[in-house]
């Protein structure tokens, strides 16, 4: 069967050299050789991060660890900041863990503001918020960093952050930023396979966690802590998926941590020309656009050139190419490119190559 080449928001494009390193021969998770693997991807990992904490591996989907650190760290109650179809999962999520809940929720395309969660935490209800840096199914960034210069003024909320499409993308400083947990999935960004995740926890997160009597057992972060202090994991890992990350952040740091992001915004742009070329706008309020997809407007608001997006889809199919038709309320009103990852300028224009012929066509 021809392969079709990935430009949706996740899973995206593994490359031949990622999938060989995820075929190294299988070796004991208890033992020196394992121990060794971790140990040399922990300062790569910190380095990335920008913590000197330990970063932990979960053989899991980002969600995992998400209903995790709700488990860990929410005692009192949560603020779910909600801001399309990812974020507003994690409200549900909250609940179905038993714990108290509140929906922060903005209009789909909007960002979470500093402003609105400071007055929810100014009430004093909440021990722990949520937060997903990059909305996937909006394609829309908030500003994590005036998020997080809220955590001075309340030092004992937790402060919860997916990062699943941003992470490796964009510049993320765990330690500067002085937030408690930051989390991702490896089939996005890092360009990895799905079933891996990596986190970071603060001090306050993992003393918080201790004193947590139904934080579970897999994802218990107190074992994360306490395993990764001699380089191991608390269950089996998919030790697969860790010599491909080994591999992944050889090539990163090859690269240069600032070249990948600033690659990131430049094939981020090339799509976003491309849509203006056509007539288009993008579906996200102006200034938070995601830098690692694009969710085009189709409809969804006015001022945008409308086209059929499933055919579309199809015409870019039948090149090789898979684009995203739209996510939930908003699927077919609008349609997502994705360009994180390994893509490249000259990729990328691959791509558009096959996007303008086939809007010759549809």
């Amino acid at each position: 069967m021809a392969h079709v080449k990935l430009h949706i928001p996740g899973p995206v494009e593994v490359s031949a050299n990622t999938f060989q390193a995820l075929c190294s021969p299988m070796i004991g998770h208890r033992g020196q050789g394992f121990k060794d693997l971790y140990a040399k991807i922990q300062p790569q990992l910190q380095t990335l991060l920008g913590t000197k904490q330990l970063v932990y591996l979960s053989t899991s989907s980002a969600w995992g660890v998400m209903e995790g650190a709700v488990r860990n760290l929410a005692q009192k109650k949560i603020l779910n900041c909600m801001k399309g179809a990812f974020s507003d999962k994690w409200f549900d999520v909250s609940k179905k863990c038993g714990k108290q809940a509140e929906a922060l929720q903005v209009e789909w395309g909007s960002p979470i503001r500093a402003e609105a969660i400071d007055r929810k935490l100014a009430t004093g209800e909440f021990d722990a918020l949520t937060l997903i840096h990059n909305e996937t199914s909006t394609g829309t960034m908030s500003p994590l960093a005036e998020i997080a210069a809220l955590k001075k003024k309340y030092p004992d909320v937790m402060f919860i952050v997916d990062a699943v499409s941003s992470m490796s993308a964009v510049p993320l400083k765990f330690d500067e930023l002085g937030i408690d947990v930051l989390l991702a999935g490896t089939q996005k960004a890092f360009a990895l396979p799905p079933g891996l995740a990596v986190f970071v926890a603060s001090p306050a997160a993992l003393a918080k966690a201790a004193t947590a009597k139904d934080r579970g057992y897999y994802f218990d972060f107190v074992e994360f802590e306490k395993n990764a202090k001699d380089s191991m994991t608390p269950s089996t890992p998919s030790i697969p998926h860790i010599y491909a990350l080994s591999s992944k952040l050889d090539e990163f740091f090859a690269e240069g941590l600032e070249q990948r992001y600033a690659r990131h915004r430049q094939t981020n742009q090339m799509v976003r020309d491309w849509a203006a070329k056509h007539g288009f706008t993008l579906f996200p309020e102006k200034g938070f656009e995601s830098l690692t997809l694009c969710c085009v407007n189709n409809g969804a608001r006015p001022g945008s050139r409308v086209v059929d997006a499933a055919k579309l889809q199809k015409l870019v199919k039948e090149q090789g190419f898979l684009i995203d038709g739209g996510y939930g309320k908003i699927k077919g009103t609008t349609f997502r490119i994705s360009n994180m990852g390994d893509e490249t300028p000259a990729t990328m224009n691959t791509l558009i190559a096959a996007l303008d012929k086939a809007m010759g066509q549809v």
